[in-house]
């Protein structure tokens, strides 16, 4: 049970790194790929109706390594509070960007709002990169410090960035596209660049994952929770696939936030 725990904890963390990464890098960009009001908006559309399917990714990551490794979460919670709080707050901002941008009419507030998605998208992922420092290091007692943390952060963050732009190519049209496309390659076919991408996402929790003491520190309930986890694993990843059929087809008008 616990080599399907560790299994299914790999599985939730790869998921979200690809799919929430795809729309926090978007955000990430959102300056340089909407720069009138009417193509910010588009650029968020893009991503709109994934952002909290994708949060659900997180959830269970969280849900999985508090329930199965309690030990473990209690060193990271402790060890790496500083980075949990930065984390956490970018989340909170952004989706607060996101939620309040639709509900006032001034110029002032979407501008406001569109610059707590952008600030907080990067926040969330030098974060997270921040946090993988410590992981790759070894460091589950203290946050990552020194050159080579701020290089890891910034490198992860760039990560983040460019698959932001792969999801970019894929949904967006017009000169939000064009300039996505710029950066991204002609030569590259629109998928290439996101499949890469996404690859290296998803490498990044299961490479930090390795140094952890996941086996040590399997709590009691791993077999009581493994077995429901299999049973709603097939249910989310049927949903998330379905959102994403949904919505396949490119933006070519504000809507949604």
């Amino acid at each position: 049970m616990e080599t399907l725990a560790i299994a299914l904890l790999g599985f939730f963390a790869a998921g979200y790194f690809v799919l929430g990464g795809a729309d926090i890098g978007t955000g990430m960009l959102t300056p340089y790929l909407g720069r009138t009001d009417r193509e910010r908006r588009l650029v968020i559309t893009s991503f709109a109706p994934f952002f909290l399917g994708n949060e659900v990714w997180l959830v269970a990551t969280a849900g999985l390594l508090i329930g199965c490794f309690p030990e473990l979460e209690g060193e990271l919670l402790s060890g790496q509070f500083t980075v949990v709080v930065a984390l956490l707050t970018g989340w909170i901002v952004r989706d607060m960007g996101l939620w309040l941008r639709g509900r006032a009419g001034g110029r002032v507030w979407r501008l406001s709002c569109d610059t707590a998605v952008t600030g907080g998208s990067w926040t969330v992922a030098l974060s997270w990169g921040w946090l993988l420092a410590g992981l790759f290091s070894g460091s589950l007692h203290a946050p990552a410090s020194g050159p080579v943390a701020v290089i890891t952060a910034m490198a992860v963050a760039a990560l983040f960035a460019v698959h932001g732009l792969g999801f970019a190519v894929l949904r967006l049209t017009g000169d939000p596209y064009a300039r996505a496309r710029v950066l991204v390659g002609r030569a590259t076919r629109p998928w290439q660049s996101f499949a890469l991408t996404a690859a290296l996402m998803a490498a990044l929790p299961l490479l930090a994952g390795l140094g952890l003491p996941l086996t040590a520190s399997a709590g009691s309930s791993v077999d009581a929770l493994v077995p429901a986890l299999l049973v709603v694993t097939p249910l989310l990843v049927a949903v998330q696939a379905w959102m994403w059929r949904t919505f396949r087809a490119r933006v070519t008008r504000p809507s949604y936030l």
